[in-house]
């Protein structure tokens, strides 16, 4: 098995440091790893919450929640609630749990009861009724099961990503990891077109066998020295900036992500223990950096003259075609970004670096594989957009130009397209689902259609409907009976992880 004799990282951040411990595990007894930062370069750090990937890559570590959670404020995630993105009656909001086998007996009537709605039928749809992750939210609970099952319960995090990101920097010191601060002040090139070497301020000329990206939005190896250049989503994502700003831990910690719509983007509100983090992703074509700021403050109730600074950010949409090209792979923002609506940031990098680590000691044998590779990486990128893109084609809002425009926008996704007119012309939707290799599957599709009120603004009350009716409020029950019997309050799970909340 070939692997590299020596790696060098560049940038550290939560890109940098996930891609150090994930190559230690993988190769460090056969590998030199070395990571450079710069203390002069600051790194984004906002991102604050996580797909249920994230407790995969913590048990291929063999570190315990325990250990990481209570080093970085962190709490748990049973999902996200979509508030105002929809104005039809009874579709306000909906809950995107995160998904686990208590969920199959309630969800073939949540699927029955949106095809029968979307079909005309008046039966109730939305998926709050119908997923165990909701009942935990209202009841104020942790994903963790108390009791032994039979299977994994998937959830996810919230965390200070630079607490995070420091955690994971000591994780692979200890490993025995090179670091070094320093800044690259050029990059060579070698005749093949490889990267040779970096030209740092204070360590001279560095050389090593592989190179990995995680400079962020700069690319200053993938995309400055070799030339990779992004192919962006602006076109179907019209947000393109964000203003983060931090108030006080709330009362209650719920086990959510709350993704509440404003005049021109949405807000997020994600619960730490030691602060709640909030921000307002934005298109700078409908409203300016300082309006932004302006009403994020009055909508979490923060006067202007508050002591609360506010931190603006621009966000690059799109992705890479070679997110590994020659010797370099790029891992992180140098790779491409997609908008936080379903925090999907740090799963991409996950997928980047195991999948990497999967092909890379066959690539000798077969080139053809970096190749594979490379589309695999766009596939998945392209996924996660596609399901981003539904979230703003399905709004129903009226209140701007910045929400029409979303609507109406007709730089739509093929696979987006099809969906939408199996779903509105009465189609079979599962069929439609099958037809394509999707990032996010069949629970996830319907959540979003029937949770923003994709149905005919025309219902009939029919005998179907009557006879389906009992079926909704016994969904709840089951969903709430199995929340309040298999887990426990999200307080107590904090308390029992930190000694004490902080």
């Amino acid at each position: 098995m070939q692997i590299p004799g020596s790696i060098i990282i560049l940038g550290g951040g939560t890109a940098g440091w996930m891609a150090a411990n994930s190559l230690l595990h993988a190769w460090g007894d056969r590998c030199q790893i070395t990571l450079i930062e710069s203390d002069a370069i600051p790194t984004v750090g906002v991102g604050e919450g996580s797909t249920p990937y994230l407790k995969h890559y913590f048990k291929q570590l063999g570190i315990c929640e325990a250990e990481w959670m209570p080093a970085c404020d962190a709490t748990y995630k049973a999902g996200i609630s979509f508030e105002g993105w929809s104005e039809v009656p009874g579709y306000e909001r909906y809950f995107h749990p995160f998904f686990s086998q208590l969920d199959l007996k309630p969800a073939e009537a949540f699927f029955y009861h949106a095809n029968l709605r979307r079909r005309g039928h008046d039966i109730s749809a939305n998926p709050d009724d119908y997923f165990v992750a909701a009942s935990m939210v209202r009841l104020g609970l942790a994903p963790v099961s108390t009791k032994p099952l039979p299977f994994e319960v998937d959830y996810g995090y919230h965390f200070d990503a630079g607490k995070l990101a420091s955690f994971l920097a000591a994780k692979a010191k200890a490993q025995g990891l090179r670091h070094l601060i320093d800044t690259v002040a050029e990059v060579t090139v070698d005749k093949q077109g490889n990267l040779a070497s970096l030209l740092t301020s204070r360590h001279g000329a560095l050389s090593a066998d592989f190179f990995i990206d995680c400079s962020g939005f700069s690319g200053r190896l993938i995309q400055q020295a070799l030339g990779q250049t992004l192919h962006s989503y602006q076109e179907q994502l019209f947000n393109n900036a964000a203003v983060a700003m931090p108030t006080s831990t709330p009362e209650q910690i719920n086990s959510q992500t709350r993704s509440i719509a404003l005049s021109n983007g949405w807000m997020w509100q994600i619960p730490l223990t030691s602060r709640q983090g909030n921000g307002y992703v934005y298109s700078r074509d409908f409203i300016s950096a300082d309006q932004a700021e302006t009403e994020l403050r009055q909508a979490l109730g923060v006067d202007d003259n508050a002591n609360i600074e506010a931190r603006h950010l621009t966000m690059k949409i799109g992705r890479l075609t070679q997110h590994w090209y020659c010797n370099c792979l790029a891992v992180g923002l140098s790779q491409g970004f997609i908008e936080p609506l379903e925090a999907t940031a740090l799963m991409l990098i996950q997928f980047t670096l195991e999948r990497f680590i999967q092909a890379y000691p066959q690539v000798q044998n077969n080139p053809s594989i970096q190749q594979s590779y490379n589309q695999q990486m766009c596939d998945t990128f392209d996924g996660v957009r596609d399901y981003i893109v539904a979230h703003y084609q399905l709004n129903t809002r009226s209140d701007s130009d910045y929400w029409l425009a979303c609507r109406d926008n007709p730089s739509r996704p093929q696979i987006l397209t099809h969906l939408l007119e199996a779903w509105e012309q009465g189609a079979d939707f599962d069929r439609a689902l099958n037809h394509y290799e999707m990032v996010y599957q069949k629970p996830s599709w319907y959540c979003i259609f029937a949770g923003m009120g994709r149905f005919p603004k025309r219902l009939n009350l029919t005998p179907e409907a009557l006879q389906q009716q009992p079926l909704v409020s016994q969904a709840k029950h089951w969903c709430e009976r199995a929340a309040q019997e298999y887990f426990t309050k999200h307080s107590g799970q904090l308390r029992q992880l930190y000694g004490k909340l902080s």
